[in-house]
C-alpha cells in the first residue's frame, strides 16, 4: 500500500467512527434517566403498541384501530394543547384504565362521524339534514369531553369527602411517634376511596427519589378539591422553613373540623329550598286529592240528581 491509500483508509476509519458516535448520542440523548427515567417507569401503562395484536383481547383488536384512525380527525379540529388538557382532565378522574389522552381523542372523532351520519340517515341529505348533522356531530365531538369531565368531578367529590378521615389518620399517626412516610404508607393502605390511591402516588413518587414538596405540589395539581390545596400549601411551606409536620398537622386537623362543620350547615340550609319544588308539584296535589276527592264526588252526585 502507498502513503496515499493507508491516508484514505485511516480517514475514512475515522469519518466511520465519528458517525457511530455521533449516532449513539443521538439515539440516547432522547432517553430520560435518574429520577425522570423512575417516574416514567412508575407512571408507565402497557398499551397496545407494545403488545401483540395476538396478546390483546377482541374488543381491542377491533375497536383501537378504529381510534387510532378517528383520532387524526380530532386532532385536525381541536386546538393546540387539547393533549395536554386531556391529560390533567383524566389524572384529576384518576386514570380511568381503559382510557388515555390519544383515547379520547380518538372517541371525539368517532363521536363526531357517528353522530353527523345518524343525523344525515335519520332526516336525510336536505338542509334539515346537514343542519342536524352538524349539531349532532358537534355534541358527538364534545361528549368525550363531558364524560371525563363529569368523571373528574364525581371523583374530586369523594376525595373531598375521604380527606378529613385521611388528615385524621395522619395526624394520629405522626403524633403517636410515626415518621411521616410511615404515616403515609398507613393512610394509602387504611383509607379507602381515592385519597388512598393519592397518597400511595405521592408515597411512591418519594420513594424513587422526588423531593417530599415537589411529590406533595403534584398532588395539589390532580386535586382541585381547596382543602386538600390549602393542605398542600401548608405542607410545602412548612417543608421549606422546616416547622414541625406535626403542628402543621394538627392546625390542619382543626382547620378540616371547622370546614366540615360549615359544608354540613350549609347543606342543611339547601335542604328547605331543595324540598320546595317536590312538595308544590308531587306532594301538595297528592293531598289536595286524597283530601278534596271524596268531598268533590259528593257534590257531584248530590247536583246529579237535579
Amino acid at each position: 500500500m502507498t502513503s496515499v491509500t493507508v491516508l484514505i483508509l485511516a480517514v475514512l476509519l475515522i469519518a466511520i467512527a465519528v458517525g457511530v458516535i455521533v449516532l449513539a448520542v443521538s439515539l440516547g440523548s432522547g432517553q430520560t434517566t435518574g429520577v425522570a427515567r423512575s417516574l416514567e417507569l412508575v407512571n408507565y401503562r402497557p398499551d397496545s403498541r407494545s403488545a401483540s395484536r395476538h396478546e390483546l383481547p377482541a374488543r381491542d383488536r377491533l375497536f383501537l384501530p378504529i381510534l387510532d384512525g378517528t383520532r387524526a380527525i380530532a386532532e385536525r379540529l381541536s386546538p393546540t394543547g387539547t393533549g395536554d388538557r386531556l391529560a390533567r382532565s383524566l389524572d384529576r378522574a384518576g386514570n380511568p384504565e381503559p382510557w388515555t389522552p390519544d383515547r379520547v381523542m380518538g372517541a371525539k372523532g368517532l363521536g363526531l362521524l357517528l353522530g353527523a351520519l345518524f343525523a344525515l340517515f335519520i332526516w336525510g341529505l336536505n338542509p334539515r339534514g346537514i343542519l342536524f348533522a352538524v349539531i349532532a356531530a358537534t355534541a358527538g365531538f364534545f361528549l368525550p369531553d363531558l364524560l371525563v369531565y363529569n368523571a373528574a368531578l364525581r371523583r374530586q367529590e369523594q376525595l373531598q369527602k375521604g380527606f378529613a378521615d385521611a388528615l385524621d389518620m395522619l395526624t394520629v399517626c405522626v403524633e403517636a411517634g410515626q415518621g411521616f412516610d410511615a404515616a403515609i404508607r398507613q393512610v394509602a393502605q387504611t383509607v379507602p376511596g381515592p385519597i388512598g390511591g393519592e397518597f400511595a402516588r405521592v408515597l411512591s413518587e418519594i420513594q424513587i427519589g422526588k423531593s417530599r414538596a415537589e411529590a406533595f405540589s403534584d398532588l395539589g395539581e390532580r386535586a382541585v378539591v381547596p382543602e386538600v390545596k390549602n393542605f398542600v400549601s401548608a405542607l410545602v411551606q412548612a417543608d421549606r422553613m422546616g416547622i414541625p409536620i406535626a403542628a402543621v398537622l394538627r392546625e390542619q386537623t382543626k382547620e378540616m373540623r371547622v370546614v366540615r362543620r360549615q359544608r354540613a350547615e350549609e347543606k342543611a340550609q339547601k335542604v328547605t329550598v331543595k324540598i320546595l319544588f317536590p312538595l308544590l308539584f308531587c306532594i301538595f296535589p297528592t293531598i289536595f286529592v286524597v283530601i278534596i276527592g271524596p268531598g268533590i264526588i259528593r257534590i257531584v252526585d248530590a247536583f246529579s240528581g237535579f
